[in-house]
C-alpha cells in the first residue's frame, strides 16, 4: 500500500514539474491589441456580432476583418471608442443606440415552453417546463435571442428601469462632454 502511494506521489510530482516547465518554455504570446479590444467589448458573449464571442470579435477587429460597428449591445459609444483606438473612421449614423435594455417576460402570456432559456447565452432566463419564467436582470445582455424564440411573444426588450443603481444625471443641453 505504501509503495503504491509513494509511486503515485512521485509520478504526480514528476508530471506536474514537467507540465510547469513546458508551460514556461512553450508559452505563446498573444496580440496585446486583441486583449485590449476584448476588454473594451461588453463581454456578454451574446453572438449578435456574428462571432462566437467577444474574443472572436476582438480578433476580427484587430485583423481588420470586421467593422467597428459590429457590437449592437455596445452602441455608438463603443463604436466610437473602437474607432478611436484602431485609428479608423466610422460612420455612426447606421448604429442604433437605443440605450440599455433588458428582457421582460409578461407572465400572462408565458406558457412555460422553455424555448427562451434554451437559447439564452448568459442563462438569464429562469424557470422550468410548464412554469412561468423570469429574467435574472443582472445577467441579461438584451441580445434578443429569447424574443425571437418565444412562440407567444411574451418577451419584450424594455429599457432598464430607473433605480438607485441605474440612475444617472442627464447632461444639460449645450454642455460639451
Amino acid at each position: 500500500m505504501i509503495a503504491a502511494v509513494a509511486s503515485l506521489t512521485t509520478l504526480g510530482l514528476a508530471l506536474g514539474l514537467g507540465l510547469g516547465v513546458a508551460a514556461r518554455r512553450l508559452k505563446v504570446e498573444g496580440n496585446p491589441l486583441v486583449a485590449e479590444l476584448e476588454a473594451m467589448l461588453p463581454g456578454s458573449q451574446c453572438g449578435q456580432c456574428g462571432y462566437p464571442g467577444c474574443a472572436g470579435a476582438a480578433q476580427a477587429l484587430a485583423d481588420g476583418g470586421a467593422p467597428v460597428t459590429l457590437c449592437p449591445p455596445g452602441g455608438r459609444d463603443l463604436a466610437a471608442r473602437l474607432a478611436t483606438r484602431l485609428g479608423v473612421e466610422a460612420d455612426l449614423a447606421a448604429v442604433a443606440d437605443s440605450g440599455p435594455r433588458i428582457a421582460e417576460i409578461r407572465e400572462e402570456l408565458c406558457i412555460g415552453c422553455t424555448r427562451c432559456f434554451k437559447v439564452c447565452p448568459t442563462d438569464a432566463v429562469l424557470g422550468a417546463a410548464k412554469h412561468v419564467h423570469a429574467v435574472f436582470r443582472e445577467a441579461c445582455t438584451a441580445c434578443g435571442k429569447c424574443v425571437d424564440a418565444c412562440p407567444t411573444e411574451a418577451i419584450l426588450l424594455q429599457p432598464v428601469p430607473v433605480t438607485l443603481q441605474t440612475w444617472y444625471w442627464q447632461r444639460p443641453a449645450g454642455v460639451a462632454a
